[in-house]
């Protein structure tokens, strides 16, 4: 076979009926899985359903960013497991079309060396049995960067009634092919317009792409999996929408089959979303699945160390979102493309501070680290208008730090304890009114500690 993606074709023994109607599934670039576009005998033409790629494919080089371990790799070499083997195998098959995306790259997910030195599919028997008829899951709302630490910080928040957050519903679907996922149906109870805007297409949906990661890391094959997606965050909000959907998502499929992938699995399989989303950063994923603190050291060889902070902190953010959206792309587009040494230092002391701080508990040291941004802060502040008083306003009515949450346009002040909650929270929402003719709502949410976590279930059925 030739290079990867360039392999020639050589003749094949005719295919079933069932390969055939695989092969005109059309492959989607940016997630790498095969999506049906025809009316086979379990669906009807005009629902949309995913499934994993089709061995054998040509090995595909991925630049960039990479979970996926070379195959030449010394530690793969050395510890060769029956999933490598069966992937190296599949890699040395003839070729059938340049256009396919590699199994051997997805093969190699369980051997992604993190932390705890785990295997996400490796890991886990072939092929499940489900544990459950339904489960419901909830992930929280998310604060990335915290201000100096761009991209590698991040803390999951909640309310009480968790409506601070996504909620997905996986169920065991007998109506779809075995290891696919449809999206039976999205909802967004406080914001009835955005439900139109999310796509079914569950290579398109964030729940849809990590329910995808969820089955392939788990090795389920026998079941069709539907979700059913409420919306709990506004899109484009600067609190982790996306990461949310996602989140929720993969741990009810992991629920659904005896929660078998460990904590780090199901942030792999979020990020499967956010890259073809937001982009390849894991500071709203990662704390929206293992709750709390969480830094991301390094995705090569991928790390996340979270961070627990005292039981005693009682730490409370004042989340205060103006009627304005702050897309992602548009937000990094904005980022300076160089900077200053003595910016650099600056940022790293305070994003070292701001670690130090939450490990010791010092709410203090938090908001001040958290306020302390240097270089993402002054070039995304322009754009949401009034930004520059509506931190002003929270530092002068008590808060001990603010900054932009996320992307934005949401503002996030940090207090200990709810008392000022509110008062803060008035003064910022008259701030955004005032210098930024932008309405804006409030809410007071704590650090969530619990992360995305199982809140239903229902028995198999006979």
């Amino acid at each position: 076979m030739g290079p990867a993606g360039g392999g020639r074709r050589e003749s094949q023994p005719s295919p079933s009926p069932s390969r055939l109607l695989m092969e005109i599934a059309r492959v989607d670039p940016v997630s790498g899985l095969c999506l049906w576009v025809c009316g086979g005998p379990y669906m009807s033409a005009s629902v949309l359903h995913a499934t994993f790629p089709i061995p054998p494919r040509p090995v595909r080089t991925v630049k960039g960013p990479n979970l996926f371990p070379n195959p030449t790799h010394p530690h793969l070499k050395k510890k060769p497991s029956t999933h490598t083997m069966a992937a190296a195998a599949a890699a040395a098959s003839p070729a059938t079309g340049a256009s396919y995306p590699s199994t051997t790259r997805k093969a190699l997910l369980p051997t992604v060396r993190v932390s705890r030195k785990f295997k996400v599919a490796a890991a886990v028997s072939a092929d499940p049995a489900p544990a459950f008829q339904s489960v419901t899951a909830f992930a929280p709302a998310t604060v990335a960067n915290l201000g100096p630490g761009f991209d590698f910080l991040g803390c999951a928040v909640a309310d009480a009634s968790l409506s601070l957050g996504d909620t997905v519903t996986a169920t065991l679907d007998p109506t779809l092919p075995p290891g696919t996922v449809a999206i039976a149906d999205v909802t967004s109870p406080s914001r009835p317009h955005l439900a139109a805007r999310l796509s079914r297409d569950p290579l398109r949906n964030c729940a849809g792409i990590a329910a995808l990661a969820a089955l392939r890391a788990l090795g389920v094959r026998s079941h069709g999996v539907s979700l059913a997606l409420a919306k709990g965050l506004p899109l484009g909000s600067g609190l982790g929408s996306s990461a949310a959907s996602a989140a929720a998502a993969a741990k009810a499929v992991d629920a659904l089959f005896g929660s078998q992938l460990h904590g780090d699995d199901l942030v792999l399989a979020g990020l499967e979303s956010e890259k073809a989303v937001s982009g390849f950063h894991a500071d709203n994923i990662a704390p929206a699945i293992l709750g709390g603190f969480v830094l991301v050291r390094s995705y090569d060889p991928f790390h996340l160390i979270p961070l627990p902070c005292p039981p005693a902190l009682r730490l409370h953010f004042v989340l205060v979102t103006p009627d304005f959206e702050a897309p992602t792309s548009k937000m990094r587009a904005a980022l300076p493309k160089h900077v200053p040494i003595k910016h650099h230092v600056r940022n790293s002391s305070q994003a070292a501070a701001l670690v130090a701080a939450v490990l010791q508990g010092d709410a203090t040291v938090i908001g001040s680290a958290m306020s302390s941004d240097g270089i993402v802060e002054p070039t995304r502040a322009p754009l949401i208008p009034g930004m520059a008083a509506v931190k002003a306003a929270a530092l002068a009515a008590g808060a001990l730090g603010c900054t932009i949450s996320g992307a934005g346009p949401t503002a996030v002040a940090v207090i200990e304890g709810e008392e000022k909650g509110e008062e803060i929270a008035r003064r910022m929402i008259d701030a955004f009114w005032s210098s930024g003719n932008l309405k804006a709502t409030a809410t007071i949410a704590q650090l969530d500690r619990a992360g995305a976590r199982v809140i239903s279930t229902s028995t198999l059925l006979d």
